[in-house]
């Protein structure tokens, strides 16, 4: 993220009047923030935010050809890895999709129709995150770029330790889970979540850096945010969309494959 560059949102409302309130409010509220986009549905919903790359997305949950969770699970799928994903925000009229909204880390969720007020609490917090992104510069930018040529120019430097057993704190115990065991590690916000055949546990390590340290070739990624041990793979689905899921042993639910690994699970 340039943090020089205005913050831009893409908003997707399959009702115009609904729609434009929302650009207006935000015009309002947040005036240094660029619309980008204006979906009337599920679909344009998720070609505009690959295409304008916004900060921010507003998405109404119940919209034609693809529901705001599923713009959501499409845009992360497709994400390029060097920018961090938008900052969700779920509009609806139904309070029902709560859960499963901040279960796809929404920022917020709104109830149609969103007053003032309420969006001024939405956008202090979008603001926060955003200031919080620009603290902690991603891989595209100049402070990460400055550290790698320093670690190019330092060939001498000490090499990571190889990780054999990940040490994973539940509570005031420290579980020791051997690398072995692991299912597969799955990438949340700020932790990764390592799962187990009897227990899931979370670490305080980004999944970039764990798997350039675990002492093992069995892993493989099938998801920006996911890695499976290539052994407790059992069979792939692809299903009418094209996408495939995964059935695991020692785990009762599927684990979805992005399109960009789709590749490793075609027939031979």
């Amino acid at each position: 993220m340039n943090p020089l560059a205005p913050p831009t949102a893409v908003i997707a409302e399959d009702e115009p009047l609904l729609a434009r309130t929302l650009a207006r409010l935000l015009g309002e509220l947040w005036p240094e923030l660029q619309i980008v986009g204006l979906a009337e549905d599920g679909l344009q919903a998720a070609e505009l935010a690959l295409s304008k790359a916004p900060d921010v997305m507003f998405l109404d949950i119940k919209m034609p050809g693809r529901t705001g969770l599923e713009v959501a699970e499409i845009v992360a799928d497709e994400w390029p890895d060097d920018r961090p994903e938008p900052l969700f925000v779920f509009v609806t009229a139904y309070d029902s999709y709560a859960v499963p909204a901040f279960e796809r880390a929404a920022v917020d969720y709104l109830l149609k129709p969103a007053t003032a007020e309420r969006l001024q609490q939405s956008v202090e917090r979008l603001k926060a995150r955003l200031a919080e992104r620009r603290a902690q510069p991603g891989a595209g930018d100049l402070a990460t770029l400055m550290q790698r040529l320093q670690g190019l120019a330092a060939p001498e430097a000490e090499v990571p330790e190889r990780i054999k057993v990940i040490r994973a704190g539940v509570g005031n115990t420290v579980r020791m889970i051997p690398v072995s065991e692991v299912i597969c590690f799955e990438a949340t916000e700020k932790y990764v979540n390592v799962v187990t055949p009897t227990a899931e546990a979370l670490v305080r390590i980004s999944l970039r850096e764990l798997m350039a340290r675990i002492d093992s070739e069995d892993f493989i990624q099938v998801h920006r945010s996911l890695m499976v041990n290539s052994h407790c793979i059992l069979s792939a689905t692809r299903d009418e969309n094209g996408h495939y899921s995964l059935s695991v042993r020692g785990l009762q639910r599927p684990l979805k494959v992005s399109r960009a690994f789709g590749h490793l699970f075609k027939p031979m």
